[in-house]
């Protein structure tokens, strides 16, 4: 990518669920200097940026980086990328720059652009700026926004002595229309590793305010033991 400014502009927008998807969550795309490059390099890729994962505390969104780089997989062939491949991108913040290095594992005759490298005052306002923006949201993307800061608040792992958390504090959209419902997915330290999942669901219903459906589902979990009272399994 050829360009006067001397640092790539990134800009972040929203896609819309895939009634056909795997996955009924809401997605991320990324523009560089107005291009979609995982689209140039990936057709018709389907993104593994999902919104659930930008409603955990900020220091957990996949893409803000830190000084230690990280890898972070970015698009895949609607299966996963150990078998199919995928876009990749390596970040580190160096100083006042975030610099991104590309990878392909799809398809390696591909080319690939050059490092990206982005003002890091811009890149961090950029993120801080599509976090913030919910106007995009159904009821249910809300729920797990609303479910997500509730956890937080309630330091909800810690108090349970439950492993740290992916990104999203392992919340997500489990369903659209008339099934919409929002699920909590966890692990439980002390379980045998083919019996450690437990998740928690909760319907959202038209039938009262949404932030009044999660303050009682989040009482509900916070008062009770997850070994005994959360559902076994993914």
């Amino acid at each position: 990518m050829e360009h006067s400014n001397p640092f790539n502009v990134l800009s972040l927008r929203h896609v819309p669920a895939d009634p056909g998807s795997w996955r009924p969550s809401a997605r991320i795309r990324l523009m560089i200097d107005g291009v979609d490059v995982v689209e140039t390099i990936y057709p018709d890729s389907d993104s593994s940026l999902f919104h659930e994962m930008l409603i955990g505390p900020p220091e957990t969104w996949p893409l803000r980086a830190g000084g230690e780089p990280r890898r972070v997989e970015l698009s895949n062939n609607y299966c996963d990328t150990g078998c199919c491949g995928g876009v990749f991108v390596t970040m580190e913040r160096c100083g006042g720059l975030v610099v991104w290095t590309w990878e392909n594992t799809d398809d390696i005759r591909v080319r690939l652009p050059p490092d990206s490298h982005f003002d890091a005052e811009l890149y961090d306002a950029e993120l801080d700026r599509f976090a913030a923006d919910h106007s995009w949201e159904e009821p249910v993307d809300t729920a797990a926004r609303l479910l997500a800061r509730e956890l937080a608040v309630l330091d909800w792992y810690r108090r349970w002595n439950c492993p740290p958390p992916p990104p999203g504090l392992g919340v997500s959209v489990g369903g659209r229309g008339e099934k919409a419902h929002i699920a909590m997915r966890f692990r439980v330290e002390d379980s045998f590793p083919s019996t450690a999942w437990r998740h928690y669901t909760m319907a959202v219903t038209g039938n009262e305010p949404v932030e009044d459906q999660v303050r009682r589902f989040a009482e509900r979990i916070a008062g009770s033991d997850p070994r005994t009272s959360a559902q076994p399994g993914a």
